[in-house]
């Protein structure tokens, strides 16, 4: 089966979107995937004994628990199959960088000129009359 059959089901792709988080018991992928799509507990197994045996995860024994994780070999067989697709997205990848890095460069300089403002707020605060502190005699 092709890596791109196994990640076109939207449930197994939740799968792998919450191993992307770390290793999970086969129980907490159940519980939260029957609560997210309404499936029974074998139709979870299913999608899991599809992901192990695509080797798209791991899977080791821990007591009576099943511990999942993800392999990483399939996704990046899956990701380089995208290569030649690239060329579409990339330049709106690059421009929405080049956006995200100028707003966070603005929001910086506005914070230096903040604080700027207040440091100088206090300088001229004790200049002026009547606010310094009264003397005792």
């Amino acid at each position: 089966m092709h890596a791109l059959d196994i990640l076109g089901d939207p449930v197994r792709r939740r799968i792998l979107e919450l191993l992307a988080e770390g290793e999970l018991s086969a129980g907490e992928i159940g519980d939260e995937v029957q609560r997210e799509f309404g499936i029974s507990q074998p139709a979870v197994s299913q999608h899991l004994r599809v992901l192990r045996e695509s080797g798209f995860t791991t899977v080791r024994p821990e007591g009576t628990r099943r511990l999942y994780a993800i392999a990483p070999d399939p996704l990046a067989d899956a990701a380089a199959w995208f290569d030649p697709f690239r060329r579409f997205w990339q330049p709106h990848l690059d421009a929405l960088a080049t956006e995200l890095a100028r707003g966070r460069r603005e929001r910086r300089l506005a914070a230096e000129r903040d604080a700027e403002t207040d440091e100088t707020d206090e300088t001229h605060e004790t200049d002026r009359p009547g606010t310094t502190e009264p003397q005792e005699d």
